[in-house]
């Protein structure tokens, strides 16, 4: 306790502070990289005109508020005012569409990741590329724009991302590090910058209806490691409108929440992969050699320190089940149980582990909104069943459970069977593994592989960043961030893993095949309902 009293005292611990689709969460660390503190907020995306968005003043009112009781903790546990730290780093949802005028003035509102509405200008980039382009990268929604006709594309001087966005207000430096550069544009990994072969080709195919080039409006690239400014009086008084925070604080480049991901499993070297799953659901996998072929399902990305990484990406993951939960949560309320969430999902998720093992005929489609992977530009959550499945609670939490790897799955498949691509074991993060050992060994038997949570996969991206804003301050000489990660942070720990059932992976089949052959259900319900 007094140690840490300590290193707060004499700002030599580090911030991160992520923005993830539900939830803006701030953690501080120590010089042994372990939490000392952490403070939160609840937000939710709206669907406003068909687009999903988050207002930037919520932007603001969320990452206060997060620092707000992450300060309130510091004060109660170690009697200190959190006034100074070494360094910061800031993370948030990938991709999507944040553009600005010459004075700094949002053009449009925030167009997120959840979006499915860029299929037209996807495509046309993928063919002249001949490189992937998914639907929510932000070079996709700025081309879908200009296709549009939209009025606003004359006017744009500067296009980032959220962290992007959020990291330009607390420094003044319009930068993006390389991880969450590869979700708005390809990325040359050779010179970890943007490919500037396909730079020249989005030029000739759009300057004339942009009025600039691409790369005078594209927030610089930083690797992992680098200063990327430090915290304005401005950019302080955002975090901390109580004004107890200094200026002056160096930040790291900031990130996505793919490369916290990676960084908060040790996952940033060949043959490594993680698996984030909370309202969307990806795996990466650090690849030893290029893809044989470009994959519509497949995104190509980077590691902070800008090693290829194929992701699988899928836009739901458990806000449906999520939800059923929240109905559970109702009844309990009304039979006056007293529960609370976390025990409630520990309780569900158990209960799924005694289900049959295909989830007794049940189908479940979580498509909160449209999944390119399946080819849904909409989402109908639907559970389905006929009058000989076997309706009982724990086969609804398996079928749930398996609603939210299914999609997942069929990229994967991509890369393990089409490509041979090698992962020795997949380290799963986020909220599907907070119950111990439920959600990872159905994903274990759903994927066919080996996943091991780590103790700290609670922490996920908020700890990633602050890990990056540490190797920024502390690395030396010419340390990788891979070195530092494996002796510095995780020093052999590698998790807690589990091994594919093979009672599980024969049910998981056998729902795969009543997945996909309901397709047809699903299309009635968007096309109907």
């Amino acid at each position: 306790m007094e140690t840490a009293k300590q290193q707060i005292s004499d700002g030599k611990t580090t911030l991160g502070i992520e923005l993830g689709s539900t939830r803006i969460k701030a953690v501080l660390i120590g010089e042994d990289h372990k939490p000392l503190a952490s403070g939160g907020h609840e937000w939710e995306n709206q669907l406003v005109n068909g687009i999903w968005t988050y207002s930037l003043d919520d932007v603001w009112k969320g990452i206060s508020s997060s620092f707000s009781h992450l300060s309130a903790e510091v004060k109660n546990r170690y009697g200190v005012d959190l006034a100074k730290t070494g360094a910061v780093g800031i993370s948030a949802m990938m991709h999507g569409y944040l553009v600005f005028d010459k004075d700094g003035k949002a053009l449009v509102p925030f167009r997120t990741w959840r979006n499915t509405i860029t299929e037209k200008a996807a495509a046309e980039l993928t063919g002249t590329f001949s490189f992937n382009i998914p639907q929510r990268w932000s070079i996709a929604h700025l081309y879908q724009a200009i296709l549009n006709g939209e009025d606003h594309v004359k006017d744009i001087t500067f296009i980032t991302t959220l962290a992007g966005y959020v990291h330009w207000k607390l420094t003044g430096k319009k930068v993006l590090g390389v991880g969450d550069a590869s979700g708005m544009f390809p990325i040359d990994s050779k010179i970890n910058n943007y490919h500037g072969t396909m730079l020249e080709q989005f030029n000739t195919l759009a300057a004339s209806r942009l009025g600039r080039k691409l790369q005078d409006i594209l927030p610089v690239v930083l690797n992992a490691g680098e200063n990327a400014g430090t915290l304005s009086l401005e950019g302080a008084k955002l975090l901390d409108p109580s004004g107890v925070l200094q200026p002056g604080i160096p930040l790291c480049p900031p990130e996505g929440d793919a490369g916290t991901g990676m960084v908060a499993t040790n996952s940033v070297a060949e043959r490594t992969g993680n698996i984030s799953a909370g309202t969307s659901v990806f795996a990466m996998i650090v690849l030893e050699k290029a893809l044989s072929k470009v994959y519509p399902e497949i995104d190509m990305v980077t590691t902070p320190s800008g090693r290829p990484v194929a992701m699988a990406h899928c836009n739901n993951c458990t806000s449906d089940l999520d939800a059923w939960v929240k109905v559970f949560q109702e009844l309990a309320v009304l039979s006056g149980a007293k529960i609370d969430k976390p025990a409630l999902y520990d309780a569900l998720y158990y209960k799924a582990l005694e289900a049959e093992a295909d989830g007794g005929g049940l189908l479940s489609y979580n498509y909160f909104s449209g999944e390119h992977v399946t080819g849904f530009e909409q989402g109908r959550p639907l559970l389905v069943r006929t009058p000989e499945s076997r309706f009982t609670l724990a086969n609804l939490m398996r079928t749930l459970l398996f609603s939210t790897m299914a999609t997942l799955k069929i990229g994967m498949n991509i890369l393990t069977e089409k490509e041979q691509v090698r992962v020795d074991c997949l380290l799963g993060h986020g909220g599907l593994f907070k119950t111990k050992g439920a959600g990872q060994r159905l994903m274990a038997a759903a994927l066919g592989a080996p996943v091991a949570v780590m103790e700290s996969a609670g922490e996920g991206g908020p700890w990633g960043i602050a890990l990056l804003a540490a190797y920024m301050l502390r690395k030396s000489g010419g340390e990788t961030l891979e070195s530092y990660l494996a002796q510095k942070v995780f020093a052999g720990n590698t998790g807690e893993r589990a091994e594919p059932d093979p009672k599980d992976v024969e049910g998981f089949e056998v729902f795969m095949k009543r997945y996909t052959g309901g397709f047809a259900i699903e299309r009635a319900a968007v096309d109907h309902l």
